[in-house]
């Protein structure tokens, strides 16, 4: 998802301008053919960096499927007792929270006759709350059925884009944070949800904005950042299947801890007691 950049971008663009106005006024038209650099080329990618992004899912995943290995997790679907549903796929889309329902929708509209197209009523039924009517028994082989094809990888990792990563990203560049604080975010964002109630992303960024400037409001990165997941561990005790925080404690606390706000390897963490390591 390509961003407006932030104002201060824009005028070094047209400084940069300026001077190739002027430059060109000076030497002539034969400098035509040289190529200037924009404002947003000049810009680090941060998690958009496909090594940086699959760092990112490698980290996800590790706390939602107890493993580094995010592509394996195309099939996994499970109820685990959360009032959510079922949840499944690379992010852990649940039947109880909308995003599975708007997962499946893609995936008919592009592949009309799959394997879960017949239960897209019973998935409107369940939105918003933890049953299973009309999805059982079948809906979880058919689920790993439907993780066989490449249409349907490809539908979990569009959704997984358009409803968590370039919507986290977008919001993190835009408060002036880095690939740490864009990683904070999409983590906070895959949990929660995107909504602005206080258990979800927007009331949790709030929060941490009660007391503490985002970097582009004049604020300090590392400061806001701790500001922010204080935020997030306050969310995750109001529930009880979110009560263990050392998703954030033991692993994005360290880091951010160790200075290490561009998320560059090496690595390691600890999630409900198991131990990762990226080199």
């Amino acid at each position: 998802m390509s961003q407006r950049p932030p104002l201060g971008d824009d005028v070094a663009f047209l400084s940069r301008t300026a001077a190739r106005r002027t430059l060109l006024a000076v030497l002539g038209a034969g400098v035509l053919s040289t190529r200037w650099p924009s404002a947003e080329a000049a810009d680090p990618a941060g998690l958009d960096d496909p090594v940086k992004k699959d760092l990112a899912m490698r980290l996800v995943s590790s706390a939602e499927n107890s493993s580094l290995d995010w592509e394996a997790q195309y099939a996994y679907l499970e109820d685990i007792g959360d009032g959510r549903g079922y949840t499944g796929g690379i992010i852990g889309f649940c039947s109880g929270t909308s995003d599975m329902l708007a997962l499946v929708e893609l995936y008919t509209r592009r592949v009309p006759d799959n394997p879960l197209a017949p239960y897209l009523p019973a998935l409107r039924a369940v939105d918003g709350t933890a049953a299973h009517d009309g999805l059982d028994p079948d809906f979880p082989a058919d689920w790993r059925t439907a993780a066989k094809t490449s249409a349907f990888r490809r539908a979990q990792r569009d959704e997984r884009d358009r409803g968590y990563f370039d919507p986290a990203v977008a919001r993190a560049k835009r408060d002036g944070l880095g690939t740490l604080g864009q990683f904070v975010y999409y983590d906070a964002m895959v949990m929660h949800g995107p909504g602005t109630d206080a258990l979800s992303f927007g009331g949790i960024r709030g929060r941490a904005r009660d007391g503490t400037d985002t970097p582009a409001d004049g604020g300090d990165e590392t400061a806001y950042l701790h500001a922010f997941l204080d935020a997030r561990v306050w969310a995750m005790r109001q529930e009880a299947a979110h009560h263990d925080v050392s998703r954030v404690e033991t692993a994005q606390r360290v880091f951010l801890q160790q200075g290490n706000l561009g998320l560059d390897p090496p690595l390691k963490w600890r999630v409900y007691g198991d131990s990762y390591e990226i080199g």
